[in-house]
């Protein structure tokens, strides 16, 4: 799809038509089953990816994104059904009756938690019309900036935006609409035996700068090359925000969730002091620079949800089903199947510290810069101990200067006593936004940890 036909998608569609589409399919729901529970969420707009491999782009693609989410209950029996396509009557009419004739199968649901009541959500609107409207030609400046910098070296990676409208409507009366933009570039520059990576995100395409992104690539890159081999041990380490983001994601999934208190499987003990006093940990789709609409798939309106502060755990998150086991109330973090995972964090926010890149380096002993994790996996929920892989670029540090990169390391390290009370030795003044793409973003600042448990090299 070219950047006019994107352009003609947003162009022809009424702002409005998204919840017009909800209204009609409850208006159908309920002409088939008057007392059936309904709620329906229609998601509108535009997708596209810029690849390029090699230094050469060599994938464009673009969808229209029209999704329809039906989910209802009907004498204590639930279902839900989805639609993608165009929402004509006699395509809703098929999905309506699908979900109630699975829903009247279904065995009784004796912790249907019922529907969001009708309820405001804060004003977030996290759009930008160019980026909604950009072309594959305005991806590819962006790409041609990276490749530019990368000076001769072998460049790839992926530059993406989308701009959705999203409209949540169900029988208790619940209205919620909302809109993003999100635009992202995420590469790699290779040398001789060394990757180096950098990426930029945010709501806005014209906010991100290609060439610098390279730069960054191709000076790690370059400065990773010869790296020698350091034995395993504990060391202090220097974790770049993409380490901190996928931290979270544990944390988070198998901590912070509802589900796995209810469970019996996080680690979390509310009210106790956890983590280190320099962490202050929260979701927050009100912070300017994040992305997402301010209402989950439940349409219960997202509000700051402070989780940590000042070391000391304070919140789980919970959807409507986990929030009614825990005789407490949903925090807005459910998903299209919040049933499986329970509650997902969409905007998560770590409090900024005062030391600048130069400065956290300068405050280690001898201890690792790393840039990358992946395959990153857990072993123990309880614990929060992952395993995984350091990746694009690590260099050691000695009295608080770097001094040489160093092979790619395997770790095994709890990440809970990574953020322990005294592990903290320094929070970056700078957060990038970190963008896993659909609802979820991280916008949280590089760490100097006092030990990291590393077991040995790449291989194993």
């Amino acid at each position: 799809m070219t950047g006019t036909a994107a352009h003609s998608i947003l162009a022809e569609s009424d702002p409005g038509e998204p919840m017009t589409t909800a209204e009609r399919a409850l208006r159908m729901a309920h002409t088939r089953a008057a007392g059936a529970e309904v709620e329906v969420t229609v998601r509108h707009g535009t997708e596209a990816l810029t690849r390029f491999a090699r230094s050469f782009i060599h994938q464009n693609v673009a969808q229209e994104t029209n999704s329809i989410s039906v989910r209802l209950a009907l004498d204590g029996r639930s279902a839900a059904a989805r639609l993608d396509g165009r929402p004509d009557d006699e395509a809703l009419a098929r999905l309506i009756d699908g979900a109630l004739e699975a829903a009247r199968v279904r065995p009784l649901d004796p912790d249907w938690p019922g529907i969001a009541p009708p309820a405001e959500a804060p004003h977030v609107d996290h759009w930008d019309e160019p980026t909604a409207l950009a072309s594959a030609d305005d991806r590819a400046r962006l790409v041609g900036g990276f490749v530019a910098a990368g000076d001769g070296l072998e460049t790839a990676g992926a530059c993406a935006t989308a701009g959705l409208s999203i409209a949540f409507a169900n029988s208790a009366g619940q209205r919620l609409t909302g809109r993003m933009t999100s635009a992202s570039l995420d590469g790699i520059c290779r040398a001789p035996g060394s990757d180096g990576s950098g990426r930029e995100a945010g709501v806005s395409l014209g906010s991100i700068d290609g060439r610098a992104i390279g730069e960054r690539a191709a000076m790690k890159a370059r400065s990773a090359m010869d790296p020698t081999e350091l034995g395993p041990g504990r060391y202090e380490v220097l974790l770049e925000p993409q380490c901190v983001a996928n931290m979270l994601h544990f944390l988070f999934v198998y901590g912070f969730n509802g589900l796995a208190a209810e469970e019996g499987r996080s680690f979390v003990r509310l009210g106790e002091t956890q983590f280190d006093p320099a962490i202050t940990l929260r979701d927050d789709v009100t912070e300017r620079r994040t992305v997402g609409v301010a209402f989950d798939a439940e349409g219960t309106p997202k509000v700051p949800l402070e989780v940590v502060q000042a070391g000391v755990t304070s919140a789980i998150l919970h959807t409507r089903r986990t929030a009614a086991k825990a005789s407490t109330q949903s925090t807005g973090h459910a998903t299209a199947d919040a049933w499986e995972p329970g509650a997902v964090p969409a905007n998560i926010v770590i409090e900024p510290g005062d030391r600048s890149p130069e400065r956290l380096i300068e405050g280690v002993g001898r201890g690792l810069l790393v840039t990358d994790f992946w395959y990153t996996r857990i072993l123990d929920p309880r614990t929060q101990v992952v395993t995984g892989l350091t990746r694009n670029g690590v260099w050691l540090i000695e009295d608080g200067r770097i001094v040489r990169p160093v092979s790619n390391l395997r770790f095994t390290q709890s990440f809970s006593a990574a953020l322990a009370p005294g592990a903290v030795r320094g929070v970056g003044s700078e957060r990038p936004l970190i963008y896993g793409g659909g609802d979820g973003a991280a916008l949280v600042p590089a760490l100097h940890l006092a030990a990291w448990n590393f077991t040995g090299g790449a291989r194993g």
